[in-house]
């Protein structure tokens, strides 16, 4: 961490010491200027010497009792972390505004960029809106959301002089790249700020934007991984010893696997007291699905059953059914809470129950397994039931048609 020592600094710190009425808290505080002042020529020393003379300087003045100049010395940390932008702490203390109430530069930026922002949002809105006139209220809010995010790449083409350029999509590509990064494990300081530097390069843009050998390198890259992480899912899937803690190792962290509605997991699990969700995904609408997960090739009792000549599922599948129903009515009586404290919409909740394989019941026809479950599904509303077969199964297929995609 790059620790700031500037001349804004320099002059709170003056205006710190004149707050100060112990001697003491005085020397602490001229001994943080004289070790900024002690830098080779016009430079300021900082460093983690700065941090603990002014640690030592805000305990001081705690011990004498002068808690403004605690909160004051307390700024000055935060400044020379960057927990303090420059604009907000000169304006705070009126650094170079001649004792103004409020700096009227930063007031007319603040407002400039405001009113520019408002009228390029409108003439974007109005763009989209021509292009798709039956769009609706939330995905002009979202196409929006995604052209700020853009913006944070904006380019100056050197041919254009005074003109800017937005490329779409750009910070999606950054954040796909942030995420390749973190599950591969690569061993970088900070994947976001990483992934962003990849993404607004020109040499890695033009190497992404090549499909031979930029974007398809590294989708293969992510096929792969994703092919290693269903390897493993399917090894556990089919161990007679695994418990659903084993199960639940092997599926967290990979929401793929459950199909493109999903986004990604909610961080928290506990959502309503006495529930603990398995897996809380987030669909593309901010709606919650719920993952619950039961054993695979070791349930207590048979999956499904023959009742009047077909197959139909057990009573190990209609107590986990019924378990998720309850999750999802305590969902439903807790609504307004969880969207306001965890911003998660569960007005249109689901739930997905993970029970059984067909080789723990060998007797039956994987076929007549997977049709009674099917049947059973079309018959209820919100909640859906699979085996973690064919869990397995449909993520491999979606691969292998990823892969088939990438290669034409």
């Amino acid at each position: 961490m790059d620790i700031r020592a500037d001349f804004a600094l320099d002059l709170q710190l003056d205006a710190v010491r004149k707050e100060a009425v112990d001697e003491g808290v005085r020397a602490a505080v001229d001994a943080v200027t004289g070790h900024m002042n002690a830098g080779r020529g016009r430079g300021r020393r900082g460093g983690r010497a700065l941090l603990d003379l002014l640690g030592e300087a805000r305990a001081r003045a705690a011990g004498a009792g002068e808690w403004q100049v605690v909160r004051l010395l307390q700024d000055s940390v935060d400044y020379a972390e960057g927990r303090i932008l420059k604009p907000e702490f000169e304006e705070r203390y009126r650094l170079f505004q001649g004792g103004a109430e409020r700096s009227d530069i930063l007031r007319d930026y603040v407002g400039t960029t405001l009113w520019v922002g408002g009228q390029v949002m409108a003439s974007k809105g109005k763009e989209f809106l021509a292009e798709r006139p039956d769009a609706t209220a939330p995905e002009l809010l979202e196409h929006l959301r995604s052209l700020g995010e853009d913006g944070r790449f904006v380019e100056a083409p050197a041919d254009r002089p005074g003109r800017y350029r937005i490329p779409r999509g750009r910070a999606e590509m950054a954040l796909w790249i942030e995420r390749l990064l973190r599950r591969e494990r690569i061993e970088v300081a900070d994947p976001e700020a990483e992934a962003r530097r990849i993404a607004a390069s020109p040499e890695a843009l033009a190497l992404l934007a090549s499909d031979r050998d930029g974007r398809l390198a590294l989708r293969a890259a992510e096929l792969q991984r994703r092919g290693r992480q269903l390897a493993a899912l399917r090894v556990v899937a089919e161990d007679r010893g695994a418990r659903e803690a084993d199960l639940q190792r092997a599926l967290e962290g990979q929401h793929w696997i459950f199909g493109g509605r999903y986004v990604g997991e909610a961080v928290q699990r506990r959502l309503v007291v006495g529930d603990e969700v398995d897996i809380p995904l987030i669909r593309g609408d901010g709606s919650l699905h719920v993952v619950e997960l039961k054993r695979s090739m070791s349930l207590a009792g048979p999956l499904v059953k023959r009742h009047r000549g077909a197959w139909v599922p057990a009573a190990e599948v209609h107590d986990a059914v019924g378990q998720a129903v309850n999750y999802l009515v305590g969902l439903d009586e807790n609504r307004e809470r969880l969207r306001a404290d965890f911003g998660i919409e569960t007005r249109r909740a689901s739930a997905l129950v993970l029970i059984g394989h067909p080789a723990a019941q060998p007797e039956v026809p994987e076929r007549e397994v997977n049709e009674a479950l099917r049947t059973f599904n079309a018959h209820v509303t919100r909640v859906e039931v699979l085996t973690y077969k064919e869990l397995i199964d449909n993520a491999e297929r979606s691969l292998g048609a990823a892969a088939g995609s990438r290669s034409r």
